[in-house]
């Protein structure tokens, strides 16, 4: 296995550095540590399929400001480098959070499916045998990356194991990831004095933002210089969640002096929130104040008369969904001593005494309650989502029912999410009612009375589904989603002429079901739901048959029609009745244990083919894997009897033969069915001691054997070239298109070759009975020193038989 040495991988790291320094210099003096993962080679597959796909997994570390993927990609054949392949090029996916869905052939995803965003590198090869990409990413979001790598469809020929060396091309990601540490943590609420020092460019702080939190505001205050040159504020404020900003993040510029605030509208919950705080201009010490204040809307206004129960949009009994607000949740005297979160080399904390507390702020929008549903392991990517006091739910016309579905980190992002909204007409009263739901992951976004009908924002992304009276049922599916929280928020709104507006007095009621499978229906009639493993990570995908394709098989741009699948079934179930001809010459002949081994090639080479066809016209009498031994021993074994047949050996040798020549079969056969040197090991064999046996036939008579041109040119040469033809057939022009007639040609060329190479019965057999010989009291040992094996005439041959007794 090649493996890069230490001259290229310090050329490599080389440029992967300097990209990493010129990032980190505008951070100032930052304390960072590199961190570097690798991934073992691995074959790449010419793309069918996802289940043809390479699947890498890397965990990028929180606090991650660059990551640097070097992909090695490289030729093998025979063990050797593989300098005469050909170059393929080769695509590699990149995704955050889950698999990327991709869609290579361009083939069309079934209805009401969700088509997640990726990134994609083609790597061309820039020396004989290998090539070395860089993929780059800035701030990348931490947690689960996933690397897709796959080579280009091939023409799909059928190549014969072993038959040549075949040209593999392997495929390597290794990763290096540059991440901070000791970054400076505000507390929402608190304000604290920091700085600037002339020599840092930048400083950089987080946040962390917990549930039920509708606005994030970050103010900087009494900004200055030491020595009062500049008389604005030469800042600029940037904020991202998860990671650190980007130069395209949400961005504020404190140049006007004055207060400066920067806003987050609907952030997302349960996540870091990275602030850098950028020097504009100028080299001086810059001061400021700087706090984090946030929103809370986990206590939702509950009417007069009203009781808790109907306000959370539950039953009474179900109790409140939350006990406390954020402001009970963070006091002022819980928080710890925030001295203790600056790094040493960054800006320098004030004593505690310049620490300002402001408690959060009530918003006056009010987040609706969120109803958590009951997950229902049933098996592997088999999850149902039950929800409490549901299925069934009513939607008031004044406020949004919320949902939240969790995934399990990891585990859940490898198969399909569902979801699945059915409206009860006869509860809208005859109203034109419409249900929304906006489906939105890690923040819930519900559709306010008078908004525009979408379910994104500037932070936050979603999918919508919508139900009304006339098109009352909705589907969506999500291939790979990510993992974590999932919330889906239901608001019913009446149609007007002007849009929508909120309904009065109809309360709506719609059937929800979510859960989660190992693919989109199961693949359908024309797929087969595979689940695959990379490491330790586990994923599912579809493999399609029939001329099927797409991510559910459900594209039928080139798919064989019902005709055209019965007519190769048939054609290659049909085509093994040539074997009816051998059969009844080796009958006729007295060749009877050959004749059965024909009959059982027959036999379960025609229903190995009725169970092996790809579409619906199928027929199985017992377990594939059965059928394709038998079918596979049966035509190994008719190659074996055959020749031994020839070679006209005595009848104990001959049956010790046979038998010999089962067992070694079987044995090689549950090796490897595969392999070429199963064909060609026993049929080479047996040629050797056929050719053994009529050479020390050829030195005893001083003649060559078989003795008459007859059947050298009737028989034995028409017999080799047809068999010759076949193996040609088989080994070097059958492929996936022309399979179904290719195959059944081969069918018949061996069938009919047995029946011009099997020999005819000796003559002696005829005179010799076994009847004769009991009649006998004693026994006869009679040896044909001449042995016919063709039509050859009487007045030329001389019998001499020595009979002992």
């Amino acid at each position: 296995m090649w493996r890069p040495d230490g001259t290229g991988m310090e050329r490599v790291r080389l440029p992967l550095l300097l990209i990493v320094y010129t990032y980190l210099y505008s951070l100032g003096d930052c304390l960072f540590v590199t961190d570097y993962f690798t991934r073992t080679p691995r074959k790449l597959s010419a793309y069918r399929s996802f289940a043809s796909v390479e699947l890498f997994h890397f965990n990028v570390p929180d606090d991650t400001v660059v990551a640097v993927w070097n992909l090695i990609t490289f030729k093998e054949q025979g063990g050797t480098f593989g300098d005469s392949c050909p170059d393929r090029n080769v695509t590699v996916y990149f995704r955050s959070g889950a698999p990327p869905v991709i869609n290579p052939l361009q083939t069309r995803f079934p209805r009401d499916t969700i088509v997640p965003g990726s990134f994609a590198v083609t790597l061309t090869w820039t020396l004989p045998n290998r090539t070395t990409g860089v993929f780059n990413v800035t701030s990348p979001l931490p947690g689960d990356w996933f690397l897709a790598a796959h080579l280009p469809k091939d023409e799909g020929k059928i190549s014969v194991k072993g038959l040549s060396e075949e040209c593999q091309y392997l495929f390597q990601p290794q990763l290096i990831v540059q991440r901070l540490i000791g970054i400076s943590v505000l507390y929402p609420g608190y304000y604290i004095d920091q700085m600037i020092p002339e020599h840092n460019r930048s400083v950089l702080y987080k946040v962390f933002i917990p549930n039920y939190i509708s606005q994030v505001r970050v103010q900087l205050v009494n900004c200055s210089t030491r020595n009062r040159s500049v008389e604005t504020c030469p800042i600029l404020l940037k904020i991202r969640a998860r990671a650190p900003p980007l130069h395209n993040s949400t961005s504020q510029d404190c140049q006007g002096g004055g207060a400066c605030e920067l806003q987050t509208l609907l952030p997302s919950w349960e996540q870091w929130y990275y602030i850098l705080v950028e020097r504009s201009q100028g080299n001086a010490d810059v001061y400021f104040r700087i706090g984090v204040q946030v929103k809370d809307c986990s206590k939702p206004s509950v009417s007069k008369g009203a009781s808790p129960g109907s306000a959370l949009n539950m039953p009474q009994s179900f109790g409140a969904a939350m006990p406390f607000s954020l402001t009970e949740a963070l006091p002022a005297a819980g928080l710890p001593s925030l001295s203790q979160n600056g790094s040493e080399r960054g800006p320098a904390l004030l004593p505690e005494d310049t620490i300002t507390y402001l408690a959060p702020d009530a918003d006056a929008n009010k987040c609706w309650p969120i109803r958590p549903t009951l997950r229902n392991e049933l098996d592997t990517f088999s999850v149902h989502f039950y929800i409490f006091f549901g299925p069934n739910i009513s939607v008031p016309p004044d406020r949004a029912a919320i949902f939240a579905i969790n995934l399990m980190p990891v585990l859940d992002s490898g198969g399909v999410l569902n979801l699945e909204l059915k409206l009860n007409v006869s509860s809208v009263k005859g109203e034109n009612i419409t249900v929304f739901g906006c489906l939105n992951h890690g923040m819930p976004l519900s559709l306010s009375d008078n908004s525009t009908i979408k379910c994104e924002s500037e932070s936050i992304g979603g999918f919508m589904l919508s139900v009304n009276a006339t098109s009352n049922i909705t589907k969506l599916r999500i291939p790979y989603p990510q993992t974590g929280t999932w919330y889906l928020s239901l608001r019913s709104l009446c149609a007007n002429e002007h849009g929508f507006e909120m309904c009065t007095n109809v309360t709506a009621e719609v059937y929800l079901r979510s859960y989660l499978t190992p693919c989109i229906n199961d693949c359908g009639t024309y797929g087969q739901c595979k689940l695959l493993r990379t490491n330790n990570y586990l994923y599912a995908a579809c493999e399609c048959k029939a001329g099927w394709d797409g991510w559910g098989c459900t594209d039928n741009a080139e798919a064989y029609s019902y005709g055209f699948q019965l007519l190769s079934t048939l054609l290659l179930c049909l085509s093994n009745l040539m074997f009816v001809p051998p059969v009844a010459i080796a009958v006729r002949s007295h060749y009877l244990l050959e004749a059965s081994v024909y009959i059982f090639t027959m036999f379960f080479s025609t229903f190995y083919h009725a169970c092996d066809q790809p579409g619906i016209v199928v027929f199985c009498i017992m377990e594939y894997d059965v059928l394709q031994f038998c079918d596979f021993l049966g035509s190994l074994m008719s190659v074996w009897v055959t020749v031994i047949a020839m070679a006209r050996l005595k009848s104990i040798i001959k049956q010790v033969l046979y038998l010999l020549g089962a067992m070694s079969l079987s044995m090689a056969l549950q090796l490897d069915r595969h392999g070429l040197w199963n064909l060609l090991g026993p049929s080479l064999f047996a040629l050797g001691i056929m050719a053994v046996a009529w050479t020390v036939r050829t030195i005893r008579r001083r003649r060559c054997y078989p003795p008459t041109w007859k059947r050298w040119v009737f028989f034995l040469f028409p017999g080799t070239m047809i068999a010759s033809s076949a193996v040609a057939l088989y080994a070097f022009v059958e492929t996936e298109e022309n399979y179904f007639y290719i195959h059944s040609i081969w069918h018949m060329l061996i069938a009919g070759s047995v029946g011009f190479l099997l020999p005819p019965r000796a003559k002696g057999d005829a005179k010799v009975t076994p009847m004769k010989r009991r009649r006998g009291c004693g026994y006869q040992l009679c040896v044909n020193e001449h042995e016919e094996m063709g039509l050859v005439d009487p007045a030329i041959i001389s019998i001499n038989s020595i009979c002992t007794s």
